[in-house]
């Protein structure tokens, strides 16, 4: 656990760095195609910087707006606050925020940049068809991840990958602004549509990537742990499976967020090239393991 702790740290530096050259790359090679000087690198530097600023310290109310998450008070869901209350107690970890997000189908979601500063949300399906046990399985695998700085990573992830369809967005308006440029900068206007076609297909698949960096042995170890904290593997084993058999996908489900929840937001589908790009393990392996260890 904690080497999965130093390991998130790290690749969150990483990831941020990494977004930081590539976008100061795209604005240099801007800047040399267009002899605009070094204020595009400029410009982009910043964007970059800017964009990982808040991916760090607001992505985690991004990704709560994006699912339509409400936060909620003590007094209205006593007996959610009190069952989170405890499972933080005995995982040693501080209160995080409670939302709901209003959809009947069942998922939950943990978000923040660390365990002071998280959050969990859980739809009201899920609430509306867990029982006690089964609901603490789902709980305690969020707050595993709270633990494990999984959040640190997963939350991050949505901003950046935002941002990269907008430097995609940009490249190909620089291509229609520098088409319609009077003084002829023709020969670059190929290069322009060129650079900009292949960001807008790299997009989706840097999205992908930069998701399944997030490894997916991430919620084998969430499992594991959320199971070591309850003692009761069958809880969460049948949480899952209930979360499988209900099949709807959230009214809210988004590809920058869909990685966050406990199980996939979409229509579950089967198949090879599903389970290979899916940001979630096949939810049967997960039940298989689980039940394995209660044994």
């Amino acid at each position: 656990m904690y080497k999965q702790i130093e390991t998130n740290k790290i690749k969150t530096v990483i990831l941020i760095a990494l977004f930081i050259a590539i976008i100061g790359f795209f604005g240099y090679l801007y800047s040399s195609y267009t002899k605009a000087g070094y204020y595009p690198v400029v410009v982009a530097l910043g964007f970059a910087s800017i964009s990982a600023f808040f991916s760090y310290y607001y992505s985690d109310k991004i990704a709560l707006a994006i699912s339509g998450a409400k936060p909620i008070t003590h007094e209205q869901n006593k007996e959610l606050f009190h069952l989170v209350e405890n499972l933080c107690i005995a995982s040693g970890l501080p209160m995080p925020k409670i939302y709901i997000i209003p959809d009947p189908s069942p998922n939950a979601f943990a978000t923040g940049r660390n365990p002071r500063n998280s959050a969990l949300a859980v739809t009201s399906g899920l609430l509306e068809i867990m029982e006690k046990r089964e609901l603490e399985g789902v709980i305690s695998h969020e707050l595993s991840h709270i633990k494990n700085y999984d959040i640190l990573v997963m939350t991050i992830v949505v901003v950046l990958v935002g941002a990269v369809s907008l430097v995609s967005d940009w490249f190909l308006r620089s291509f229609w602004f520098s088409s319609n440029d009077r003084e002829g900068r023709g020969s670059n206007n190929v290069l322009f549509l060129a650079i900009g076609l292949v960001l807008a297909f790299l997009a989706p698949l840097v999205a992908t990537l930069l998701k399944l960096a997030v490894s997916r042995k991430r919620e084998f170890l969430a499992d594991a742990n959320g199971a070591l904290l309850t003692r009761f593997p069958e809880g969460l084993a049948s949480a899952l499976e209930k979360i499988k058999n209900y099949n709807r996908p959230l009214r809210r489900a988004n590809h920058a967020t869909a990685h966050l929840f406990i199980a996939s937001p979409f229509r579950k589908v089967g198949g090879f090239l599903n389970n290979l790009f899916s940001t979630h393990p096949p939810i049967e392996e997960r039940i298989r393991i689980l039940r394995k260890m209660g044994r």
